[in-house]
């Protein structure tokens, strides 16, 4: 290295925000950034003078992410808690000469930085709130057309008034909040009222793609590139983004190696796909969703610190529908024009049912209403719902999955129940999970369906279906509509 390098390098150590440690392979500490004194509570002349082994002997720091690398060779990152009580995140690289691991360089970070920067983000989220409610009801109406968008809410059409000020910048927006709010309808809404909306409109859900195959889908292939592989190539989902907007939902299910390649296109703006060996340039507005707290997956290690920066550009979080009743009406009257469309009838719901739309929590959100009115629907034997047989969306829920129930437990075995020879507990709590899954692709329609009947989310029944090998069968969806017609 040349005395110029060796001086940049010096003064990227010394100005560092982060808190960086260089070690060499047997963990001796070659040099840190001034900074991190006041973090792990040693000089910087001090940290120098020891190794990575002796201060987690002395509780300087624990674990190491210095140690995991020497001992792995891999990268690195993961929780530590200091001797002077703080909570950091770290990360740490390999550095490998001719075959040998010569230094390890590893960053860290005060999470107590991140907490400061999280409560001052929401007290300007909190002064933009009040600021909107200030204005006169008109005047945010005259500003916003909702286009798509049904929603009467105050705190809802704050949120449409924030997008719609935003889209037509580039930033990323990262859309938080419970399963079955409406993420991707304002993550369309937003592509929509963007400089991009004649572009592609990418949707992708993290979480239904197995893991084997995310590479090949995100970033596509060459010809030949794997066993399988078509004779034209494909061009991956990131590729077909270009010039439109890439909605990543469930973005916290990314798996850990995909988190790296994504943060990788988002910092150079190309992409390589598999077998190939020249980039190619992509131009994508980036929105992504999660119903998980990032910040905690962060902590826990299963989440790239630096990929959560750059996706927490611009954070939106859209409350449960529990908190902003006055949409049930809208949203309900706009599922009910659906289904009268796609069924060829005009069915309406009776008076007596509204009150209970109001009252009820919807646990599943806008998601869960869409489906009990389907399922009502369908059900209903005149062209109004509930004047007959009345159901509450409690009550014909619970009337449904009883059905289902019954159906399971009369063809069920006794035996399911016992445990076979050489059979652990978690294989035969599998075997269970197997044939229940089984049963309901055979029954239900789709996997929204059967989470809504399972109560859990859409996305963990993909998961659960792709782990067993399983699919929803053509005959239950061809029965529904049967039903329906």
């Amino acid at each position: 290295m040349s005395h110029v390098d060796s001086q940049v390098l010096q003064t990227i150590i010394d100005t560092a925000h982060d808190h960086f440690f260089i070690v060499d392979g047997r963990g001796k500490v070659i040099d840190v950034s001034p900074g991190a004194a006041a973090v792990y509570g040693l000089s910087r002349e001090e940290l120098r003078a020891t190794t990575v082994q002796e201060l987690v002997e002395r509780g300087v720091l624990k674990p190491s992410v210095s140690l995991e690398v020497i001992r792995t060779g891999q990268p690195a990152q993961l929780m530590q808690q200091t001797g002077t009580g703080r909570r950091v995140i770290a990360q740490a690289h390999p550095v490998f000469v001719d075959g040998k691991l010569e230094r390890v360089v590893s960053r860290s970070m005060d999470l107590t930085d991140l907490q400061l920067l999280q409560d001052e983000y929401a007290l300007l989220q909190q002064r933009f709130s009040e600021h909107l409610k200030r204005a006169t009801p008109t005047s945010i109406g005259d500003e916003l057309e909702l286009d798509s968008l049904q929603v009467r809410s105050g705190v809802m059409r704050e949120i449409a008034l924030l997008l719609k000020r935003v889209a037509p910048t580039d930033a990323t927006v990262l859309m938080l909040g419970e399963s079955g709010v409406g993420k991707t309808a304002f993550a369309r809404q937003l592509h929509a009222w963007s400089q991009r909306s004649d572009g592609p409109f990418i949707d992708v859900n993290c979480a239904a793609i197995p893991e084997s195959l995310f590479e090949s889908e995100m970033f596509g292939y060459q010809p030949g590139a794997f066993s399988g592989a078509t004779r034209q190539g494909k061009a991956g989902l990131l590729e077909q983004a270009d010039g439109g907007t890439l909605f990543l939902d469930e973005i916290g299910e990314l798996p850990l190696p995909m988190q790296t390649k994504l943060l990788k296109v988002i910092q150079d703006g190309s992409l390589t796909r598999l077998g190939d060996t020249q980039p190619r340039r992509v131009d994508f507005r980036l929105v992504v969703a999660t119903n998980q707290d990032l910040a905690s997956r962060v902590e826990e290690g299963a989440f790239r610190l630096d990929l959560y920066y750059r996706l927490n550009v611009i954070p939106v979080t859209l409350p449960p529908l529990r908190e902003r009743r006055e949409d049930i009406p809208v949203l309900a009257e706009l599922q009910l024009e659906r289904l009268n469309k796609r069924y060829g009838r005009r069915k309406i719901l009776h008076a007596s049912l509204w009150s209970e739309l109001m009252a009820h929590d919807w646990p599943g959100n806008v998601r869960e209403l869409e489906n009990w009115l389907e399922r009502a629907w369908l059900s209903a034997a005149d062209d109004v719902i509930g004047s007959n047989t009345r159901k509450s969306p409690t009550s014909f829920a619970n009337a449904t999955n009883s059905g289902i129930l019954q159906k399971e437990h009369s063809s069920s075995h006794v035996d399911t129940l016992q445990l076979g020879e050489q059979e652990s507990l978690k294989q035969a709590m599998e075997r269970i999970e197997r044939d229940i899954l089984a049963r309901l692709c055979q029954q239900l329609p789709s996997t929204y369906a059967m989470a809504d009947r399972l109560g859990i989310s859409q996305p963990s029944v993909v998961r659960k279906l792709n782990k067993y090998g399983l699919k929803i069968s053509p005959s239950s969806m061809k029965t529904h509509h049967q039903r329906s017609e």
